[in-house]
Parts: structure tokens; sequence; C-alpha cells
């Protein structure tokens, strides 16, 4: 497996001196000031391609070999007149960036929002912080925060409830703080950053946008991509909507396996694969992520390997555990992976390492405390990553 590693450019405060340390050998990066829309050219590709990879003497190199994302703009998404110009544009950056060498593409086709999390330091026993989704804190905002038209539709009594429970407890600053979390957006977000009332225009516009049709909306992206990703031999790798499920009243159509073998038929391109993001998919109870692992390998160009607890009472609520102990059986997820190499490799292809990456890890020790960027501290995930290198390495040597 290739091992890679976030990095959000210049103002990360993990340094890519810093990323060598952890043995990662690869980047997983963006053009994060580029608008969504906007064409990435040649010339903005190279010069970050070579901030990455010009290696200071004695040092280890980094490549840049894993673009997490190209932001799919939302009239695309919502099949508006005239989105063609915005598809044209993904699919020259994509060239364009095939052209400077890299060639594995992870984005997603989330509506509005990208990945959600209520808490961004909840703390655990072990006195670190995690990331975490609260169903109830979720329900608050969406009913009494944000009070979304016709929002009581989707709860139940005791929902509601619950939720009103909760908005009643909160502070000011703790109202303020959720909606922060939800609408302004985390690192790597592919969506823009919202007021409470532009969130609710943008919320209005997919009122008639059934699941149906954004379905139909990603197929006709993937049908003008697709045929030029398989020209300039480029892996997509779309990921998961996180949580997986249907929020907001949005459509949400990359949430299972169901979901995956449904796209697989519609576009059988070759070059159509997945980022399997285990704690994504593993956030949903009914997802078996070892069996995932072995149904879809062919089509695993991308892999976050992190792992989620739910909680016991609310299966929607979960927090982000340590990556070999949660919910998920990461080591036969790992396994699963391993194999799916070995059957490449046997086959003959040339590019059978899976990329993987320590996603989500905890703050911790000396990140207590410093600026960090949710989710993405340098200790939590070189602890994941050191525990999945470690998993590897033993599987490897019966494999």
């Amino acid at each position: 497996m290739r091992e890679s590693w976030r990095w959000f450019g210049t103002d990360d405060p993990v340094s890519l001196n810093e990323i060598r340390q952890t043995g990662a050998t690869d980047i997983v990066s963006a053009l994060h000031a580029v608008p969504a829309g906007e064409v990435w050219t040649m010339e903005a590709i190279q010069d970050y391609k070579n901030l990455i990879e010009n290696t200071p003497e004695n040092m280890r190199s980094l490549r840049w070999t894993v673009v997490e994302s190209i932001p799919v703009h939302e009239d695309i998404k919502l099949g508006k007149p005239g989105c063609e110009k915005y598809i044209e544009a993904w699919a020259t950056s994509m060239v364009n960036l095939a052209r400077c060498g890299v060639k594995t593409i992870c984005y997603n086709f989330m509506p509005v929002i990208d990945w959600t999390r209520t808490d961004l330091k909840f703390q655990l026993p072990s006195g670190a912080y995690a990331l975490r989704f609260d169903q109830d804190k979720f329900a608050a905002f969406d009913l009494y925060i944000l009070k979304r038209e016709n929002a009581e539709a989707d709860y139940s009594s005791k929902e509601l409830e619950t939720a009103k429970a909760v908005f009643v407890n909160m502070s000011a600053a703790e109202k303020s703080q959720l909606t922060n979390n939800i609408i302004a957006g985390l690192p790597g977000k592919m969506t823009d950053s919202y007021s409470l009332e532009s969130f609710r225009e943008q919320l209005a516009q997919y009122q008639a946008i059934s699941s149906e049709q954004l379905r139909a909306n990603l197929l006709r992206f993937l049908e003008v991509v697709l045929p030029l990703a398989e020209e300039q031999d480029v892996k997509l790798a779309i990921h998961p909507d996180d949580p997986p499920r249907d929020m907001f009243g949005l459509p949400r159509i990359i949430c299972t396996a169901d979901d995956l073998n449904m796209l697989f038929d519609l576009a059988p391109s070759p070059a159509n694969g997945i980022t399997l993001c285990v704690g994504t998919y593993g956030s949903r109870p009914d997802n078996d992520l070892p069996q995932m692992a072995k149904d879809f390998g062919s089509r695993i160009h991308f892999s976050h390997l992190r792992g989620v607890s739910r909680d016991a009472n609310e299966q929607r609520s979960f927090y982000e555990a340590n990556h070999l102990d949660s919910d998920i059986d990461m080591v036969s997820v790992i396994r699963n992976l391993l194999l799916e190499e070995k059957k490449r490799r046997q086959s003959g292809d040339e590019g059978a390492e899976i990329f993987i990456r320590p996603d989500h890890g905890h703050q911790m020790m000396g990140d207590i405390g410093k600026a960090n960027n949710p989710g993405y501290s340098g200790v939590g995930r070189l602890k994941g990553l050191a525990e999945v290198r470690g998993v590897i390495h033993a599987l490897s040597a019966d494999l």
C-alpha cells in the first residue's frame, strides 16, 4: 500500500518536513484557493507540485499523487441550465492534473454541505479530543436554530422533544459554536461557507431534487469526465456522503453498498472508482466494511482508514475512535485491501498499490492547545498511521 498524508498547503500547521518524519511517501492535497467551477491550470498545478516535490538536500522525497478534491460546482449537482461549462472546467482540471502526473482524484457529490460534525473537541476518557456527530444536537440545530421549513416532518415526536430539551439547555456560545461547526466549514470541505440565511436559500434549491434526479445529474457529469479519465489513465474515486444518510431534507446518493452497485451498473467505466472511507461508511451499522473492501476491491483507488464508535442508544451519533479500536474490524478491512493488491499484481496490473491515509486523528499530547485543523492534528494521525502500518506489516508476512 502507498502511505499518504493529507496536507492543506503552506498554512497547514503540519509542515512537509514534519510529514517526512512520519514515513508517508505521498501527499494528498488540492489547489484550495481555486474557487469551485474554475479551471486548475497546468501552471498552477505544476507550481504546487514543485512546492511539494522539490526536496531539500539529504531529505526524504515526497510526491503529490492524490487530489482531494476538485470541488464539483453546485450547479452541476442541481443540473441547472448552463452547468455544462462547469463540467467542462472540472474535466479540463482533471486532464491538466493527469498531464502533470497526478492521476488519482478523490471527489464527492454531496449537495450544499460537505462532511459534517457537531463537536470538534469531544473529550475522550484518555484526555484526548475527537470529532463527534451528535444526532440530538444536529436536530436541535435543524429545528430551532436554522428553523428549516417543514423540518418537523423529518423527526418523530420523541426526537422533537429531545431536540427541544437540548436546545433549551445550550448557552448562546454553544449555539454559536454548533452553527459555525455545521455551516462555516471544516478543513478540506468542497462547499462554500454560509450564513444561516444563505444556507436556507441553498437548501431551498433542492426542494424539487429527488435522489433519482441527483443521481441522474451525477451520471450526466460522469458521461463527460469518464471517457477523458480513461484516455488519461486517471482513476476517479468518489467519496461517500458524510454522514451517509439524508440530512436537511437533502438527497444523498453515495451511502451504502447498494448505492455503489447502482453507480457501477449505470457507469461501468474502469475509471469510475471509489474512495473507501472506512469511517464514513462505518458510521452506518448496515454497512459491512470488510465485505465492501472485498466486493468493491477492483474499484478502490484510495482509502481513508479511520474508525468510528456509534452510540449504543442512537446509532446515528458517533465519535471518531482510535484507528484499531472502533465498531469497524479494521484488520479485516486491511487484509482484504492487501488481497486485492495481490490479485492486481498477479494479473500484471502495474498500478496495484492502493493509496491509503490515516484520517481524522485525535488531538492529543503536544497538539492539545496548538493550532490544528480539526481532525488533522499531527500526533493523532501519526499514531493512526503507525497502528495501520503495523497491521499491514503483520498481515503481509502471511499473505
